[in-house]
């Protein structure tokens, strides 16, 4: 196994790059053949004071609502409840569940850019690109 991380990682989208208005659940993304999940959240600029969070969640089936949030034991790293403008945020997924997602939660404001991609590492199969 080659131990640089492009040939070691694979990178989805959950959340693609946009200016995010309202509540949204990311796509789902199959951790299949690989043993860890890192999401990556990237912000931009915040309009209209807003006050947005994220959150991941897992579910072992593609159905939107058997998604729930990750329990605090499954995860390593913390993202605050609200986030900042132009910040990258990381929080690792230690749990067992096949599926993950991002969702975004609007409080109050206008809008947020923003984005979240899951990196999956420790794949089964190596090289996975």
């Amino acid at each position: 196994m080659r131990k640089d991380s492009y040939s070691n990682v694979a990178v989805k989208a959950s959340l693609i790059p946009a200016v995010q208005a309202a509540t949204l659940a990311g796509s789902i993304v199959d951790t299949k053949g690989h043993l860890s999940a890192l999401m990556v959240v990237n912000t931009g600029a915040i309009v209209g004071a807003g006050d947005y969070s994220i959150a991941l969640q897992e579910s072992d089936t593609t159905t939107p609502g058997d998604f729930s949030n990750v329990a605090s034991d499954d995860l390593i790293g913390t993202i605050p409840g609200t986030l900042a403008a132009s910040t990258v945020y990381r929080q690792a997924y230690i749990g067992k569940k096949r599926y993950l997602r991002a969702v975004i939660t609007r409080a109050s404001g206008t809008s947020i850019a923003a984005g979240a991609v899951m990196v999956l590492g420790r794949p089964a199969i190596a090289p996975v690109a």
